[in-house]
């Protein structure tokens, strides 16, 4: 079976902010670099859906439909929904994680 990958507007948001972060830190190439291996560690998932796992922080509160998959130092939080895998932050992982997912998803 064929997953599709779908990227949400929270997450889209994230990809921004990392790339101006990149972008102005170092370099708009390496910006353009960074995202490219991030979206590429995503559409694995279409092969893969499974291969990530529940996130720490989340599986504490009981909450076991999320997984996550790592291109470091980056977290990307997604969820499976029959055949579309919805991706839905891009998190650094050096930041407060526990903080971040509560404000979005324990909302």
């Amino acid at each position: 079976m064929k997953y599709k990958v779908e990227i949400d507007p929270q997450a889209q948001e994230d990809m921004k902010e990392i790339f101006l972060y990149v972008a102005i830190d170092d370099s708009f190439d390496m910006a353009n670099k960074l995202l490219d291996k991030i979206e590429e560690t995503c559409y694995k998932l279409e092969k893969y859906p499974t291969r990530g796992h529940i996130p720490e922080e989340l599986r504490r509160t009981g909450i076991k439909r999320y997984l996550e998959i790592h291109y470091k130092p980056y977290r990307i939080i997604y969820e499976i929904k029959k055949e579309i895998i919805y991706i839905h932050s891009f998190l650094d992982g050096r930041r407060n994680i526990q903080e971040i997912l509560s404000e979005r998803i324990l909302r």
